[in-house]
């Protein structure tokens, strides 16, 4: 492990206990019996902070065979989570048993093993070729097309999208060798500080709400406050990255924003579906497509752009 990983690991540990102590202290003094929801609530999010972060912290160890894993693993639950709300019938267990134990596979082992040029293609064509054929040697035309929409849209979201995230550690970038999983730390760590701090501001000063139906508690105060904040603490640490300070603020602002477009995207999803979670696996954070959902739309766009910019590859 890296000196730069080691120090922001140990800064957002330091983070976490803080707000760990905060939330005994709230627990404490207003509701010992556990009756107010909003602290429990506070409490439940940062153990599970704490959770995630180990893993992840452990992942990083490993290196890239355990972050591969570990993001092959967090796209196998959120396919799930995914397909879970969807419209299915018998004719399309087949495409289904191919998302989870075929397409999944093959798009996290191309990862692995470098190969750009497949990875980069191999589920918006030919796996979204390949899975509607399955479903229509089945015979069903009921309702085909929407099936087999979400399916490949279930596939874009929690596999594709993600998998651009492992597949930061492929980049051959000058000067920067060996570092590669600073990148992914830097990404995940502005985007999530974006999502709370939109919260946090939102709640301090939101007013006018976005998209009230979708989901009403992103207000512009929220959003514009939230995006500042972590493009402010992504500029900060440039550090960790191959990018200047401003050039990190410039990213900072760009991967936020998509990762604001994703929440409301999903969102939108959900409220579709009938749904407030993707799940309930993660205490105090719903399912796992509920803390992915702003990786989603920022890891592509972070990738494309990174290796566009300063990877030789």
């Amino acid at each position: 492990m890296t000196t730069d990983l080691a120090l922001l690991l140990s800064g957002v540990a330091a983070i976490l206990l803080v707000a760990t102590v905060i939330g005994r202290i709230l627990r404490a003094r207003i509701a010992p019996d556990g009756s107010n929801a909003v602290i429990e609530n506070l409490n439940a999010r940062i153990a599970a902070w704490w959770g995630m972060v180990i893993l992840m912290a452990l992942a990083f160890i490993a290196g890239r065979p355990g972050v591969v894993i570990l993001f092959a693993v967090l796209s196998f639950a959120a396919l799930r989570e995914f397909l879970t709300l969807t419209t299915k019938t018998a004719a399309d267990h087949r495409a289904l048993a191919a998302s989870f134990f075929v397409v999944l596979p093959v798009q996290y082992w191309l990862v692995g093993i470098d190969w750009y040029g497949l990875f980069a293609v191999f589920i918006p064509v030919y796996a979204f070729l390949f899975l509607p054929v399955l479903s229509a040697l089945n015979g069903n035309p009921e309702r085909f097309l929407y099936r087999i929409a979400e399916t490949q849209w279930a596939l874009m979201v929690s596999v594709y999208c993600v998998s651009h995230v492992p597949a930061l550690l492929s980049l051959q970038i000058p000067g920067f060798e060996g570092r590669n999983v600073l990148l992914i730390a830097w990404l995940i760590f502005v985007v999530q500080f974006s999502d709370v701090m939109q919260y946090v501001w939102g709640k301090l000063f939101g007013r006018r709400r976005i998209a009230p139906t979708l989901s009403p508690s992103k207000t512009w105060e929220g959003f514009a406050g939230g995006i500042l904040t972590a493009v402010a603490t992504g500029s900060a640490f440039w550090w960790l990255t191959p990018f200047t300070q401003g050039q990190a603020a410039l990213i900072a602002l760009v991967v936020t924003i998509m990762g604001f477009f994703g929440g409301l995207v999903m969102s939108a999803i959900k409220r579709d579906k009938g749904v407030k979670d993707w799940g309930h696996l993660i205490a105090g954070h719903g399912g796992f497509i509920d803390r992915l959902d702003s990786v989603i739309f920022a890891a592509p766009i972070f990738f494309h752009i990174t290796r566009y910019f300063w990877s030789l590859t």
